[in-house]
């Protein structure tokens, strides 16, 4: 799967401690094969952020993201952070 990723996405993950930035990174490597997704717990969301997705990181961290409509087995990743990213 491709992966793509905004701007926002990327200044936040800079913005994190370095160890939770390589977690991070492996987790969206081990993403980016979608057999691993349910070990992610990959899941969809609701309300105001109907039509996204998360998966975690760790215990508290979580990564929001989209699967691209134009370009089937892509996905872009949105923001990160704790449950607060999903009040962004």
């Amino acid at each position: 799967m491709e992966i793509s990723f905004t701007p926002a996405f990327i200044k936040q993950l800079k913005s994190l401690p370095e160890k939770l930035q390589e977690e991070a990174l492996e987790k969206i490597e081990m993403f980016s094969d979608i057999k691993n997704h349910q070990t992610l717990k990959v899941h969809k969301l609701k309300g105001r952020l109907n039509g996204r997705q998360s998966f975690s990181v760790n215990f508290s961290t979580r990564i929001v993201f989209c699967y691209l409509k134009t370009k089937p087995k892509e996905a872009c990743l949105l923001a990160i952070g704790d449950h607060e990213v999903y009040d962004k």
